[in-house]
Formats: structure tokens, C-alpha cells, sequence
């Protein structure tokens, strides 16, 4: 509890906080932290731009946490916190401990596959700062809707296309139809968005992105959605037809929880 009351109470100490969450990650971890840290520690940002990366390990089953560990001692000039959750709380929890946990004024969410281009986060901040430029409650989303029927969507397998063309279908209903890309895991808040969002986060399955999605509308906190580069990255530990199945139930869970008011969100 004190850690919560810290992040509600403290105004921030780095520019960003990088948050990244990693289930049995050993194999993706770090090619995607090298090209990270290439970016962050590159001379045109590092001159600008302080920062921490926190690497949640959401109870992976392999050595994710020790390798996380000799990965940042490569990097003693850089900020590098590892956090090993216990048990599996599933993506949504990891990210939602990082975030809570978290020192920026502005504060990334971003997969360990390496799958989004992270050098596509200055676009993000150049959004940002056109959208909230004191920090204002906002969220910038990354988004792969503009590669729709380019290859790197086209090569994906056919039931993956079909669960993102249905999935499109249904947030209609539930009431983020107008976000093309609600899953892309490549988010930026501002730290009062954070504070406003995460603190009413119910879900930590995969559809939990949605969740962070509506509780900005309902707080009313702007959204911008950017594009971005991205490609498929092999050992996805999505499973299509049991996951997909998840999905629509908890979005069934998070729309009626919402209407009858026992999920929402209370302004700080």
C-alpha cells in the first residue's frame, strides 16, 4: 500500500519509465533490451531524457528474472530495476505492478518481444507533447491499423486476422470502435493519466488493454492513437482458440461490471 500512496503522491523523478512485462521471456528478452537501451542511451536522447526501465517478471517458470539481472548488469549507467512477481498474475497485473511502481513523468508500456519498433516512441512523444505538453492527463497508443494489408499483417496466420477482424466487431459494441488498435502493446501515459487509470484496473488477462482504454473515456482523458512499425515475432504465448474465447468473456465481464457501476473509475 505505502508504494501506491507514493505513486499517487509523488510528482515523479525521471522523464520516462519504461515498463515491460516478461513471462518465460529468456529467448526475446534480450535483443529487445539491447535495442532499447541503443535508444534510450543514443546521444540525441540521453542528453535530453533521463529514464528507468522496469522489468517485470510476471512469475515466469524459467530463468527470465536471472537473466534480466545479468542483461542490466551490461548496463551499469543505466537505470534497471527487476521485479519478480511470485505467481503469474497474467500480463495485465505485470503491467499494472510496473506502472504503480513507477518514477516517470511520463511512463511506457511495451512488450518484451520486441515486436514494436522502439525507436516509434519519439513519435508517441511528439504526440504527446502536442497533446498534453504540461503533462496533462493523456494517452498516446501505438498502432499497427495502417499495416492492415501490408505484409506484416498479410503473413500473420489466417485464425490471428480473424480474431483482430472480430475482436474490431465487438469493441464496436463495448465502445472503443474508434481506437483501430486497442492491443497494440506500445502505450504511453502521461503520470497523471497513470494515476487516474491504473488504480481501477479490474483485468489482467489479455484483453486488458481495452479495460485502460475505457476508463480513459470515462475520465475523460484524451487519447491519441499513433502508428507505428511493427512485426510478428515468433513464441507468442497467445493461444488462439482458448485465449480468444477468454477475450470475449471478460469483455462481456468488463462491459457489465461497467453499466451496473461496480467497476469505475473515481476522479483523483
Amino acid at each position: 500500500m505505502i508504494f501506491y500512496v507514493q505513486f499517487y503522491n509523488h510528482g515523479g523523478s525521471v522523464d520516462l519509465s519504461v515498463v515491460i512485462p516478461a513471462y518465460n521471456e529468456t529467448g526475446r528478452l534480450p535483443s529487445m533490451l539491447e535495442a532499447t537501451l541503443a535508444h534510450l542511451n543514443s546521444p540525441a536522447i540521453i542528453s535530453s531524457r533521463t529514464y528507468e526501465i522496469l522489468i517485470v517478471d510476471d512469475g515466469s517458470k524459467d530463468d527470465t528474472s536471472v537473466l534480466a539481472l545479468k542483461l542490466a548488469s551490461h548496463y551499469p549507467q543505466s537505470d534497471i530495476r527487476i521485479v519478480t512477481l511470485e505467481k503469474n498474475l497474467g500480463k495485465g497485473g505485470a503491467v499494472r505492478h510496473g506502472m504503480l511502481h513507477s518514477r516517470g513523468h511520463r511512463l511506457l508500456m511495451v512488450d518484451a518481444d520486441g515486436a514494436s519498433r522502439f525507436e516509434d516512441l519519439e513519435h508517441l512523444w511528439k504526440s504527446m507533447d502536442k497533446l498534453a505538453p504540461k503533462n496533462e492527463p493523456a494517452v498516446a497508443v501505438g498502432s499497427r491499423a495502417h499495416l492492415v494489408k501490408t505484409e506484416a499483417v498479410v503473413k500473420r496466420s489466417l485464425l490471428r486476422n480473424i480474431l483482430m477482424y472480430g475482436l474490431h466487431t465487438i469493441l464496436r459494441i463495448v465502445g472503443v470502435g474508434d481506437i483501430r488498435d486497442t492491443q497494440c502493446g506500445f502505450k504511453l501515459f502521461t503520470r497523471r493519466a497513470a494515476q487516474k487509470i491504473f488504480p481501477a484496473q479490474h483485468l489482467s488477462t489479455w484483453i486488458f488493454d481495452v479495460e485502460l482504454l475505457l476508463l480513459a473515456k470515462q475520465l475523460s482523458i484524451p487519447i491519441v492513437e499513433v502508428p507505428v512499425e511493427w512485426h510478428e515475432v515468433a513464441g507468442s504465448k497467445l493461444n488462439i482458440a482458448k485465449d480468444s474465447l477468454q477475450m470475449l468473456r471478460d469483455l462481456l465481464v468488463l462491459r457489465g461490471n461497467q453499466l451496473v457501476g461496480r467497476w469505475k473509475a473515481v476522479p483523483l
